[in-house]
């Protein structure tokens, strides 16, 4: 026997109840937009009313939702409502705290495909609620060329020389991004104009500025590897176009919420 047997055991038949969802730490909410969709899949039956908007900075207490119908689909569906806002409440709120930082510069914060099995969408949803901006969602929407791409390939001008027939051949019209280690192989980059960004890999901020100086606005830039919230703003004073952090989605922090019954 499936099913829930805790709200089986304590309502019988229809049993109308209301609920508030509660904010218990300081947060940029995110997710309120997704809960309404959760809560009318559960039950369309169920009455969502959204009391904030995503990416509305919050304070403890702060009350976010109010939800009233039948008791079993509601507490059927509340954890599942309430993992999907933390997680996503807490890489919106890390995200907005870091975009905060380097808003003096040009510089923008993507994340990366280092994301929760199963979960990549929410997750880069709420990177784009706190003010980030989503990189590619998948190894469909983009060719990234890596290192591991440029070595298998025997080079950077291999690597290119192929990409540029297999999106000839296929009739593909996706950004290119290539990864590069060093001045050499930013050198070999140079001759293809059609490549949309080069990214600089594992660099100090003094080296990646000398290296943005040298591709000298030809290319979009970005920064990637070993940036941290410490040394953020180092690296985008440097000119760099963007600056993509995995910690984004794997170490942001889930915000306590929780659901009240009235």
């Amino acid at each position: 026997m499936g099913g829930d047997h805790t709200s089986n055991a304590c309502f019988e038949g229809i049993a109308d109840r209301e609920a508030v969802l509660m904010v218990k730490g300081d947060c940029v909410i995110a997710g309120v937009t997704l809960a309404q969709k959760i809560f009318h899949h559960a039950d369309n039956s169920l009455k969502t009313e959204l009391l904030v908007n995503d990416g509305e900075k919050l304070k403890a207490g702060a009350i976010a939702l109010r939800i009233k119908g039948n008791a079993k689909s509601l507490l059927a569906s509340e954890r599942l409502v309430l993992n999907c806002m933390q997680r996503m409440s807490g890489i919106a709120t890390l995200t907005h705290r870091l975009t905060e930082k380097i808003k003096h510069t040009s510089c923008k914060l993507l994340d990366t495909r280092k994301t929760t099995p199963g979960f990549r969408y929410p997750e880069k949803w709420a990177v784009a609620i706190g003010g980030g901006q989503n990189h590619r969602m998948g190894l469909f929407d983009a060719i990234m060329i890596k290192d591991n791409h440029v070595d298998f390939c025997g080079g950077i001008k291999q690597a290119l020389d192929k990409t540029k027939a297999y999106l000839e051949q296929n009739q593909l019209d996706i950004p290119v991004i290539i990864e590069v280690r060093n001045a050499r192989e930013i050198d070999q980059v140079m001759p293809f104009s059609w490549v949309k960004r080069i990214l600089l890999d594992n660099m100090s901020p003094k080296i990646l500025r000398e290296n943005i100086d040298r591709i000298h606005g030809e290319f979009e830039t970005e920064a990637s590897g070993n940036i941290t919230e410490d040394n953020l703003v180092s690296y985008a004073e440097t000119g760099v176009d963007y600056a993509s952090m995995g910690a984004l989605t794997y170490a942001a922090v889930p915000v306590d919420l929780s659901l009240k019954a009235l």
